[in-house]
């Protein structure tokens, strides 16, 4: 198996990042979208336009994710998908998804849905910053290198 990364590409911020290191290392890049994305003619890096049904993206990522793959995501239950299949799976803003932490994010998510449901007004994520560019950046060289040294592919 070789390392390929996987995007949840319709609301991705870190595109252009992902081409950049898929170049320079020379890791494939599947973009996985509802929609028809501009993506560079390149041959590491593909597109796939799934239907505009509920979930649909998520599910073609959960199904292709395995141990060689490394999703980029902030659906944490898109996340969780994927490392029970054996992914690595990064935020866009750097921050890894864990086995270890997953459940805790599964349970947040809950919780906070439930409060939107009953009228709370919350505040949404941050704005995405140029910090979390960097950090996502040192995550996706991070687990590249990983995958490659672990022999796992």
């Amino acid at each position: 198996m070789t390392p390929h990364i996987l995007v949840d590409a319709d609301a991705c911020p870190v595109k252009d990042e992902i081409y950049q290191v898929a170049y320079r290392t020379g890791v494939a890049v599947v973009i996985v979208s509802n929609s028809h994305l501009r993506v560079p003619d390149h041959p590491l890096i593909r597109r796939v336009v799934v239907s505009d049904g509920f979930d649909a993206a998520d599910d073609w990522i959960a199904a292709a994710a395995d141990r060689a793959a490394i999703v980029v995501t902030a659906d944490i239950l898109l996340a969780d998908r994927c490392i029970k299949a054996g992914a690595t799976v990064i935020a866009p803003n750097g921050k890894p998804f864990t086995a270890s932490g997953i459940g805790a994010a599964v349970a947040t998510r809950a919780i906070m849905a439930d409060l939107r449901a009953g009228g709370e007004q919350l505040g949404g994520p941050a704005p995405f910053a140029k910090t979390d560019r960097s950090r996502f950046l040192q995550a996706l060289d991070t687990a590249i290198v990983r995958l490659k040294r672990a022999g796992q592919v």
